[in-house]
């Protein structure tokens, strides 16, 4: 009933009359009406469009920014790791240069040290005698010794002079303690055994007497007590 009334109120263009000017007005007006509609369409879905667009283009770049973000990430970080290789790479070789020999430097330290003993053992009267033979072999033995440190001081090995030096645990191992009240506490008196150092590291601690009851030494000088008497290191001494 109700859409018989419209279609009555508002008749068919198909059925309008040109001639008519009303009827040619209406056309007209609907003609504009249904353009504007059109346009209207139009421009709403051009504007859906280009939101959908603005959309997917705003996430393709966020993951764009994200991916990129983790890429200057890894970078920094294989960055650093090739720093820190060469940094490592540098030291590893300072070090082989410079303490590969240690080992065998420490094995010929103790080839000296028989070498010395073997000088001790000649008899000081045989040598104050001239007896030839003995005199000899002492020349031999002693340029031997000076030999070898030489060879070993050109590889960076390099003797300890700790006499008169105060105590120091990383150079030094006490073996025995010697009562003085003439000199500071825990000061080196006598060397049972030379060190040697190699590079800025200890080969071989000296082993050493220090004083035990002057005074004590200025507590800004950092004063080191020295660790517990090593029997076997005496006995070996």
């Amino acid at each position: 009933m109700t859409e018989e009334k419209k279609h009555h109120d508002a008749p068919d263009l198909d059925q309008r009359d040109l001639k008519n000017p009303r009827d040619r007005d209406a056309l007209k007006r609907a003609a504009d009406d249904f353009l504007k509609s059109r346009k209207a369409e139009e421009y709403a879905m051009a504007q859906e469009e280009e939101e959908q667009a603005e959309a997917a283009n705003s996430v393709e770049l966020d993951a764009l920014r994200g991916e990129n973000g983790d890429l200057r990430d890894q970078l920094l970080r294989l960055a650093a790791d090739m720093e820190n290789l060469r940094k490592r790479t540098a030291r590893d070789v300072h070090d082989a240069r410079s303490y590969s020999v240690a080992n065998f430097a420490r094995d010929m330290l103790s080839v000296s040290d028989n070498l010395k003993r073997a000088l001790e053992a000649i008899p000081a009267d045989a040598l104050a005698n001239g007896d030839a033979g003995f005199k000899a072999l002492a020349e031999g033995v002693e340029m031997t010794e000076r030999s070898m440190m030489s060879a070993l001081e050109r590889h960076g090995v390099k003797k300890i002079e700790p006499q008169g030096q105060r105590f120091d645990p990383n150079f030094h191992q006490a073996m025995y303690e010697i009562p003085n009240a003439d000199v500071p506490h825990n000061t080196v008196l006598q060397v049972a055994q030379a060190g040697f150092v190699i590079g800025d590291r200890m080969l071989r601690p000296a082993l050493v007497g220090v004083s035990k009851g002057g005074p004590k030494q200025a507590a800004g000088e950092g004063q080191a007590e020295p660790g517990p008497i090593n029997p076997q290191a005496e006995k070996d001494a």
